[in-house]
């Protein structure tokens, strides 16, 4: 397994570089301390399975390193790390592909959580994210569009893609065949008028569709 790590702070990456060995003490740690040495590691190592990518770097932010991996290594999953959680940020970083979002103030076995999911195909959503229904500032409801209306079986399909599972996963939980799980999802994609599934997710979120509590 390989793992690329940016941040620009050394103690930073030394500390995540040990907390890596969790995941398999064979695991290989590539480090950069900027966005222009990250793409070049991920120009010379195609075979890297994640990148773990502090959103404050000297030499552009995480939205515009995203944009760039985005390009050029579209199948490369991605966490965003950040010291501060904002939700506009989160729901930015989300939006424009990062696997998923986790604060530095987290704990170790919670980020491993975080990154074995990732690994298995899943997108990470920030609890904190999908619990915002009351505290949308003025502006962003404003500027909201009107709920998309979904039929039942699609609710069950989203609901799923918003707790992570992939294709396969919701096509054994709801006893659909993958291309009729594919079919829903698209018909999501398209009604939110999105592209990606992390994308469907915020928009779904800002269109007030939370993931249902628990039965207690």
């Amino acid at each position: 397994m390989k793992i690329l790590v940016v941040d620009d702070h050394a103690l930073v990456r030394e500390g995540l570089r040990e907390v890596l060995k969790g995941l398999d003490e064979q695991i290989h740690v590539l480090e950069a301390p900027a966005c222009s040495r990250a793409f070049e590691l991920a120009a010379l190592h195609p075979d890297l399975d994640l990148v773990l990518l502090d959103y404050h770097l000297p030499d552009m932010n995480g939205l515009a390193a995203l944009s760039i991996f985005g390009k050029n290594h579209p199948e490369l999953p991605i966490i965003m790390l950040s010291g501060s959680v904002n939700p506009k940020v989160m729901r930015q970083v989300l939006a424009q592909g990062a696997a998923g979002f986790m604060t530095k103030s987290g704990l170790s076995d919670d980020l491993l959580g975080v990154i074995r999911r990732v690994l298995e195909g899943e997108i990470f959503t920030p609890p904190e994210l999908l619990n915002l229904s009351g505290s949308l500032q003025a502006d962003e409801l404003e500027s909201t569009p009107a709920r998309f209306v979904l039929t039942p079986r699609q609710e069950e399909v989203l609901y799923l893609l918003m707790d992570g599972h992939s294709n396969k996963d919701i096509s054994r939980s709801l006893d659909l065949s993958e291309e009729t799980v594919k079919n829903h999802v698209s018909a999501i994609l398209r009604g939110f008028d999105v592209q990606t599934r992390i994308q469907a997710v915020i928009a779904a979120s800002s269109h007030g569709y939370f993931k249902p509590l628990p039965l207690v």
